[in-house]
């Protein structure tokens, strides 16, 4: 492995949620495209870039604020997640499966 992330048993985490997020959001209504399924990739897609970028750092404080920038991704998926739920898009089981495994994320 050529980067520090890569070993980074949080990064491949961040990586498998990203990858559940971008198979969920394929059955979205196409209306969501630029909206809800834009947004739930975006987050789900920051969560692993900072915790990369945050590897890099020369810093705990700066890794740490990279870190805090994955956090709030996170819980903007969860956010989304709900308004899915909400809105139909996925069954009560995905929902439970997905927010489980943000939270130990």
């Amino acid at each position: 492995m050529a980067f520090k992330f890569e070993k980074l048993i949080v990064w491949q985490k961040a990586m498998d949620l990203n990858e559940v997020i971008f198979v969920i959001t394929k059955d979205f209504p196409n209306e969501e495209r630029f909206n809800l399924i834009s947004q739930m990739r975006r987050a789900a897609d920051s969560v692993a870039l900072n915790i990369a970028e945050g590897s890099t750092s020369q810093s705990n404080l700066e890794y740490k604020r990279f870190l805090n920038y994955s956090i709030r991704s996170i819980v903007e998926v969860v956010s989304a997640l709900f308004i899915a739920r909400r809105r139909g898009y996925i069954l009560e089981e995905v929902f439970q499966s997905t927010y489980t495994q943000s939270e130990e994320l």
